[in-house]
């Protein structure tokens, strides 16, 4: 399976096309705000892609489902705990920057994800494990030596949690339980920013291992 990157929108969400080479199949998760680049590499590789997988139903990881969906038909799939957030503005937060988004009021999901669940890509199969506190409803997506994180855990940084349904001590025990439980090989592909390994943050992520500092708000680095 290849792995395809694309920093999309004003927040520079990372946007992931996951390619079955010999099927020529593929599956996106986090489509981000104007994935003309991510639509056009599909086209360009002659893709047919099976699915829209998002980990949360913020309004940077969701603000291309719409081109993406028109695009390809694939289905929607997120937890059930964000249906109504995928076309509600003041959930997913579209509606709260007008002069920067368009109000995001669909495509609703056409599934729902929810832990334990066992998705398939070619011969590729993914777990999706629960990983509440950035949202309410956040999932992440984990396969032989990758996971694909969202806005959980950063490379030396953890998901915001200032947002409505933000919750520090779930996202925190979240990272602990189900992803520092990966083996340390593990690469985690964020949300935003670059990949790291479970191993490294493991060491050194100054957010999870001190969660006394960070509930009573200490410095480093916490994003979108």
């Amino acid at each position: 399976m290849q792995v395809q990157i694309f920093a999309l929108g004003m927040f520079q969400t990372n946007g992931y096309l996951l390619v079955e080479e010999a099927s020529k199949e593929a599956v996106v998760i986090d489509p981000g705000q104007d994935p003309d680049a991510l639509l056009s590499a599909i086209e360009e590789q002659g893709l047919k892609v099976i699915g829209i997988w998002l980990t949360h139903a913020h309004l940077d990881h969701i603000a291309g489902v719409g081109e993406l969906k028109a695009a390809t038909g694939a289905p929607v799939l997120v937890h059930e705990i964000e249906k109504d957030w995928m076309t509600d503005p003041m959930l997913n937060g579209s509606g709260r920057y007008p002069e920067y988004f368009e109000p995001i009021t669909g495509p609703a999901a056409d599934a729902f994800v929810a832990a334990g669940d066992r998705l398939k890509l070619g011969d590729t199969e993914f777990e999706v494990r629960f990983t509440p506190g950035h949202t309410p409803g956040h999932v992440v997506y984990v396969t032989d030596g990758m996971v694909f994180a969202g806005d959980t855990l950063f490379n030396n940084g953890i998901g915001r949690t200032d947002m409505p349904g933000g919750d520090t001590a779930a996202l925190v025990k979240s990272i602990r339980e189900q992803l520092y439980t990966l083996p340390e090989e593990t690469v985690v592909f964020c949300g935003h920013g670059p990949e790291t390994t479970i191993g490294h943050e493991r060491k050194n992520n100054w957010a999870v291992n001190d969660l006394t500092d960070l509930l009573q708000g200490g410095g480093g680095m916490i994003r979108f």
